[in-house]
């Protein structure tokens, strides 16, 4: 039997397998599809998540395949106004001062997939594609899925990243609240247009529409985003090479330009949507198979990243038999929040840019937003667990700050597993009896031996501690505990909470 089943093998999907499979589990990845897809599709990957890559040892590829910046350039009435880069480092959005990412990076959805793919593979596991599942049951002892050529497959625990029509929400019977718009809003493709500059995202607005063209990295193609057009009957025209050069022409008035080559077409409709449970005992919803909102700010891929971040290791421990059920409990407690969040924010800043792109000047990056939830100070994992004075408490992101020698304290923290740093020369008896307890899951890290004084000194300050103190992080870079002093005690006990009951 396999330890979880993963259906659906996008950046959510992947991310939450690679997790898996670095860890030992046996993890098995299913997709409808006949082949992998080479759609552009999503393509902003916000900081949080090159972090998340890079614990997974992809960021490096990831970042070859996109681009670090991009200027946005508008346009009204065909005439070019304004030129802004809004996700250069220290801009927002989810700028974290001083971190090793500093700035979105822009990469084709199926570039980002290829990395990941390309990992999982290296660690062991294929994703089976034309495996398209059909029934999916549960009982005590696991999970048993069906899938639609007869095959039956059985598994430990399942994650539905399987996207907005998702096939596993369904067989939960799990309602997908909220609201989707009647017409489509944008009809969008991946094309080709020789003699268009390539080094500027291009965005035409006109009273009455608009057409925007990303240029994709490392192809010849640009990500085509415009209005649908309306036919004889009022409907919306579907996406056509056509439709996308009739367009081109009324909105963007650059004569000469022939587009070629679509492959691949698309509507958009704004939905805003959110399951009502993210967990049905053994199986889990993540991604758009949890939550679908507006494209506004680019957060989509970013949040299925994240889901599966925050997953990963909770259903590693639950496989192990070294977590209850108050810790898979925490998967929705956490983010669930954020992608209620993530709804509301996106679906008025989408009514907000909307109105915003009739100013000339006023461009996509209306859309931005600089209020990202400041990681899980609500969660019943970040309560009781000590605070300290400094940027970070139990809850709160990990700092991502730089080291002496050009290191960073992410790179200290990657592995999968939990790390207990110690400041001063009095915490090493704590960190041996945490780590003699916990054996291999904890990783202890005297900061001063180990990285040097000015090292530790700048781990205090990010930490609001001084001399002897003890902080525990979790295994997606989330402060557990911290505690000012050389008693282990509350290390302890927060990871003795995590142990299933007797």
């Amino acid at each position: 039997m396999t330890d979880v089943l993963v259906v659906g093998a996008g950046p959510t999907g992947l991310t939450l397998a690679c997790d898996l499979a670095r860890r030992g589990m046996d993890v098995r990845v299913i997709d409808g599809r006949d082949a992998p897809h080479a759609e552009s599709r999503g393509k902003t990957l916000h900081p949080r998540s090159l972090e998340i890559l890079a614990d997974l040892g992809v960021d490096r590829e990831v970042l070859a395949r996109g681009a670090a910046h991009q200027v946005f350039r508008k346009y009204f009435d065909g005439v070019p106004v304004e030129d802004t880069d809004p996700f250069a480092p220290g801009t927002r959005p989810g700028h974290r001062p001083g971190a090793r990412f500093d700035g979105a990076v822009f990469a084709a959805q199926w570039r980002i997939e290829e990395v990941l793919r390309r990992r999982l593979e290296g660690l062991g596991t294929a994703v089976e594609f034309g495996a398209r599942l059909a029934g999916l049951g549960q009982d005590e002892d696991g999970v048993r899925a069906v899938l639609a050529d007869g095959r039956e497959l059985r598994a430990g625990y399942a994650v539905g990243c399987d996207g907005g029509h998702s096939t596993v929400r369904r067989e939960l019977g799990v309602p997908f609240e909220g609201h989707s718009a009647g017409a489509e809003a944008m009809i969008c493709g991946d094309v080709e247009a020789p003699g268009l500059s390539r080094d500027v995202w291009h965005q035409w607005f006109t009273a009455d529409g608009a057409v925007l063209m990303w240029p994709v990295p490392g192809t010849a193609s640009f990500q085509i985003q415009t209005t649908p057009e309306p036919g004889p009957d009022g409907e919306a025209l579907p996406p056509s090479l056509e439709a996308f050069q009739r367009q081109f022409d009324r909105h963007a008035r650059v004569p000469g330009i022939r587009l070629r080559g679509a492959s691949w077409l698309s509507s958009w409709r704004v939905n805003v949507r959110m399951a009502r449970r993210f967990r049905v005992g053994r199986v889990f919803l993540a991604g758009d198979a949890a939550h679908v909102h507006p494209i506004a700010g680019g957060l989509g891929m970013n949040t299925g990243i994240q889901d599966a971040f925050n997953l990963g290791w909770k259903l590693a421990l639950a496989v192990g038999g070294r977590c209850g059920q108050v810790l898979l409990d925490s998967y929705e407690q956490e983010r669930g929040p954020v992608a209620a969040w993530t709804l509301k924010i996106t679906d008025e800043r989408m009514e907000h840019v909307m109105a915003a792109v009739r100013t000339p000047g006023t461009g996509t990056e209306a859309a931005l937003t600089d209020e990202v939830p400041a990681g899980y100070r609500w969660s019943p994992l970040a309560q009781g667990t000590g605070t300290g004075t400094g940027r970070s408490v139990p809850g709160d992101p990990a700092p991502d700050i730089p080291l002496p020698g050009g290191t960073w304290l992410s790179e200290a923290l990657v592995g999968g597993g939990f790390t207990l740093l110690g400041t001063g020369p009095g915490t090493g008896p704590a960190l041996a009896a945490v780590a003699a307890a916990h054996g291999g899951a904890v990783r202890p890290l005297a900061v001063g031996a180990a990285l040097g004084a000015a090292a530790e000194a700048a781990v205090r300050e990010a930490f609001g501690v001084t001399g002897d103190a003890l902080v525990l992080v979790r295994p997606d870079h989330h402060v557990a505990v911290v505690a000012q002093g050389r008693d282990p005690e509350p290390v302890l006990r927060w990871l003795g909470a995590l142990r299933p009951s007797p």
